[in-house]
């Protein structure tokens, strides 16, 4: 069974003549332990699409399936539960909490729940950031705080990483680091994880690419 489904999902935006569907009727599945890219061109529905695989939006028609529970409709107090303890969300910038420390973002997530973690010590020495912990995010590289993002989605223990351009702000060496951490992430944790790039020099290790054009999405490999 897959762990995320989507069932002739589509997303619109107003109404009438104004109406805009961004996402056509679509139907995706992702499986524990993949690593899937979609690409496409700005403005085609990717963010759109993320948005509806995280639960911070609501369909306008079709199911999205969460370990096969329908989800579509949840009230977004249960929606923000969801994507608390199943999603791990990095984003082009990063999203660290600026006046913490990198060991304080993993403390604070500690005070808001008592979940099962992800042994931290594995995550620090696998993405090199013992000399970061005592550091606010405006004083490490570009690299190091999309390092420490990564191991702060992960620490929750999500099932589900959603990645937005997560290499935008790096050069090609740096990016390409990051695209392999990903996947070490998928294999040593079990995480499934789908990740919106631009860059098509950064796929070799994806298990599935799907290309996202005017709100259609087609897999291509």
């Amino acid at each position: 069974m897959p762990i995320l489904e989507l069932k002739g999902v589509t997303k619109e935006y107003g109404q009438g003549h104004t109406l805009v569907q961004a996402l056509k009727p679509t139907d995706f599945q992702l499986e524990a332990g993949q690593f899937e890219a979609i690409i496409g061109p700005s403005g085609s529905g990717k963010t759109t699409f993320l948005t509806l695989l995280g639960h911070l939006q609501t369909p306008s028609k079709g199911q999205i399936l969460l370990h096969g529970k329908d989800t579509s409709q949840l009230k977004e107090k249960e929606r923000a539960a969801l994507r608390f303890n199943d999603f791990g969300f990095i984003l082009q910038a990063s999203n660290l909490i600026p006046f913490l420390k990198i060991e304080d973002q993993f403390q604070l997530i500690d005070r808001l729940s008592k979940k099962e973690r992800t042994d931290l010590d594995s995550l620090i020495e696998l993405l090199d950031l013992k000399g970061t912990l005592k550091q606010y995010p405006k004083e490490l590289s570009g690299g190091e705080r999309q390092r420490a993002a990564i191991a702060r989605a992960l620490y929750n223990s999500p099932d589900i990483i959603l990645a937005d351009e997560p290499t935008a702000s790096l050069d090609t060496e740096r990016a390409k680091r990051v695209v392999h951490l990903l996947k070490e992430v998928t294999q040593k944790f079990n995480k499934s994880v789908v990740m919106i790039t631009h860059d098509t020099r950064l796929l070799d290790e994806v298990d599935k690419i799907y290309e996202m054009q005017d709100g259609t999405l087609t897999q291509v490999r």
